[in-house]
């Protein structure tokens, strides 16, 4: 039986520039059917919490303008469940409103909090560890995340180191939080074993965070407890627009995580990406004998190898051919055709951004 108490909130708002072109401003990564599954990024992490928290607990952060195109992809969804942020302004603001907002209805309430761009193949295994992060922030005042087991000394995502003792099921105390290493401290990291990968989930009780937000980010718990009154209310998205105006932007992990005494990990290993980047989709999709990955229909490759080609167009409309290439990322989209060498992909959000500035705003 679902616990009544227990909350997600997905986080829905980011621009996810790193897949231009096929995510755009109008029409980011969360919403696209990157993975070609017939669903969206969005839709399979809402469908993943379905099987574990009732359908009036699950609630999204978007930015306002998102907000049509989260009714239309998650049908049945409540318009109290849905917080259009006016700006954006990180993870620490809308972590803040969400927690808020549920904290007005159920003073009990325990919450997870996870992106909505997100793969995960091991679905059980994923919710297995959050049930146990679940009981486990019920009942200790304790912030608790998912770390993942790191596979490769991999430079792109932060890292979490944790202390030997075991708590209980395997939760551990956090000793340190550090951002994206160096190649060499990665591979120490990777090496020394009790450090994994920091993959933005968070599990708290209500009162847990709200006391983190009193203690360590004071000015942004004051100005959303203030707000408290309008949660539900006509007054809301008013009372919501002005914080905006007012607060500054910062992470829960630079705001809170890093500074707090009471931070926990449970060891994880349940299929997770983030899905930052074309390369990672590369890496977790099926793959020919030439390490080739298509996304697409009539798609051909000619003493080719370490390619992928990523496109929605109709089939009629065009055939793709790559012959005597490597290592490249082909992505087809009406208006744009991007061809990039793999290990260069990381400059695909500064040429998106120069598009934008020499041709027009559509394109970004």
């Amino acid at each position: 039986m679902q616990n009544k108490n227990n909350y997600a909130i997905i986080m829905a708002g980011g621009v996810g520039s790193r897949f231009w072109p096929s995510s755009r401003t109008n029409f980011p990564k969360q919403f696209l059917d990157i993975l070609g599954t017939g669903t969206s990024l969005l839709q399979q992490t809402y469908k993943r919490f379905l099987k574990s928290f009732l359908a009036e607990n699950i609630y999204i952060v978007t930015n306002e303008a998102y907000v049509g195109l989260v009714k239309e992809q998650l049908k049945g969804i409540g318009d109290q469940q849905i917080l259009g942020e006016p700006i954006g302004k990180n993870t620490a603001a809308c972590i803040a409103y969400a927690c808020g907002k549920i904290s007005k209805i159920n003073t009990h309430a325990v919450c997870i909090v996870a992106p909505s761009d997100h793969l995960i193949l091991d679905e059980p295994g994923f919710l297995e560890k959050v049930n146990i992060a679940l009981e486990f922030a019920r009942k200790n005042p304790a912030l608790v995340t998912l770390g993942i087991r790191p596979s490769r000394p991999d430079t792109g995502y932060g890292y979490i180191q944790y202390h030997d003792g075991n708590e209980v099921d395997e939760i551990h105390k956090v000793k340190t939080f550090t951002e994206k290493p160096t190649a060499d401290l990665a591979k120490t990291f990777l090496d020394s074993g009790d450090f994994l990968w920091n993959a933005g989930i968070f599990v708290w009780s209500i009162s847990s965070i709200k006391a983190a937000f009193k203690e360590h980010l004071n000015e942004q718990f004051s100005m959303f407890n203030e707000a408290l009154d309008s949660y539900f209310t006509d007054n809301e998205s008013v009372a919501i627009k002005e914080i905006y105006e007012q607060t500054r932007s910062i992470s829960i992990d630079y705001g809170i995580m890093e500074k707090a005494n009471n931070v926990y990990v449970i060891p994880s290993d349940f299929g997770w990406s983030d899905l930052g980047t074309w390369t990672s989709l590369y890496e977790i999709s099926d793959k020919d004998e030439n390490e080739n990955v298509s996304t697409g229909k009539n798609i051909m490759f000619y003493n080719t190898s370490g390619c992928m080609v990523h496109t929605s167009l109709k089939p009629a409309h065009k055939i793709f051919v790559l012959n005597s290439v490597k290592d490249l990322i082909v992505v087809d989209t009406p208006d744009v055709l991007l061809i990039c060498d793999k290990n260069k992909e990381q400059e695909v959000k500064e040429v998106a951004t120069d598009i934008k500035i020499k041709f027009n705003e559509k394109y970004s």
